[in-house]
């Protein structure tokens, strides 16, 4: 199978992919989101004022069924349950989720769902891909030094510190992060969603981003500090376990510098499952953290869906499920192609 033959079966099959689990989540959202408009609808009616014409009970009742159905109308919920779904799907994929009834975005103070998921999404790829990154980065480094050092003191310290930081809630180091240095040491702010108000006054574009990191310290040291261990501990197990192969050890028979051995031959070989790792952690983290995010207020995804949900904002909930699921889907597809030119097996496969 070619490479542009194979590039497009992973589109496709992504795609396909996609419009399934759309079709599935808008399908549990559509009675929700319904009810919701059927609850606007009454409140709307009950507050028409009827013409004077009207003198009875009965006669007021029933115009006030008929002006109900003629909002049922004009918002389709007199059509059949699929075709709502079917309607729900192509305003998703066109990005149109309508506007919400109490939330706004954090910068222009927009209704609409998509300006609010659209300010959000960058605040979370700053802070959490960033952190990700690092955590990459710190994760990798260290899983290569405890395996070259396998069963020794580095190894055993890189093993201890790895299970202790995974084994540690992320909201409660933040707690503990926020009671240290911002209310006991006044050192960073205890609330992020400041960072809107300080970026209002700043003077210039350094300004800007001396603000930006001054909030987003805090929180990012919190998140690689609990990220960095869990990465490292499965790096370490997969190069163990590549440096164990038969094909290493005949390259370190001929000779060949230890440093060409790891890097030329056991980081390549261990590099799939790594890098698989590692894309899941980026693109996981783009959803943000609804716990961690809440409690430094930082204004990124994780807090949005987390206030949608306490103010029962189906079409905000329902955004941000879409684009999680498109980009979590995107990234798949992403790496199967990558898999593609990593080893070439898997293209035949």
């Amino acid at each position: 199978m070619g490479l542009a033959r194979f590039a497009s079966v992973q589109i496709i099959n992504a795609l396909i992919v996609l419009l399934v689990v759309l079709f599935i989540v808008t399908a549990l959202f559509t009675n929700l989101a319904d009810q919701e408009k059927k609850a606007a609808i009454e409140e709307a009616v009950a507050q028409m004022k009827p013409p004077a014409s009207l003198k009875t009970k009965a006669e007021i009742q029933k115009w006030k069924e008929e002006q109900k159905q003629i909002l049922y109308e004009r918002e389709g919920l007199t059509k059949p349950y699929w075709q709502r779904v079917f309607g729900y799907m192509v305003d998703a994929l066109e990005l149109n989720f309508g506007e919400a009834n109490h939330m706004a975005s954090f910068k222009t103070q927009s209704k609409k769902v998509s300006r609010i998921i659209l300010e959000a999404l960058p605040n979370t790829i700053i802070l959490f891909t960033t952190a990700t990154l690092i955590v990459i980065a710190i994760g990798i480094y260290l899983g290569m030094k405890a395996a070259r050092a396998a069963g020794k003191l580095l190894d055993r310290t890189i093993s201890f510190l790895a299970m202790l930081s995974a084994s540690l809630p992320m909201w409660w180091v933040g707690m503990l992060m926020l009671l240290l240095f911002s209310y006991k040491l006044n050192w960073f702010p205890s609330n992020a969603i400041d960072v809107y108000v300080a970026i209002r006054h700043a003077s210039n574009i350094l300004v800007e981003l001396k603000d930006w990191i001054y909030y987003m310290t805090l929180p990012l040291i919190t998140v690689v500090l609990v990220s960095f261990g869990g990465f490292a501990y499965v790096t370490r197990n997969i190069v163990l376990g590549v440096m164990n192969e038969d094909f290493v050890m005949a390259a370190r028979a001929k000779g060949l510098p230890e440093r060409k051995v790891i890097y030329g031959h056991v980081l390549r070989t261990a590099s799939p499952p790594i890098v698989t790792m590692s894309a899941l952690s980026i693109i996981g983290s783009l959803g943000g953290a609804i716990i961690t995010e809440t409690v430094f207020g930082w204004p990124g995804m994780g807090r949005v869906y987390w206030v949608a949900i306490q103010e029962n904002e189906t079409a905000v909930i329902l955004g941000e499920t879409f684009v999680t699921v498109f980009l979590f889907v995107a990234t798949i597809a992403l790496l199967n192609f990558i898999y593609g030119l990593l080893d070439p097996r898997v293209k035949v496969g």
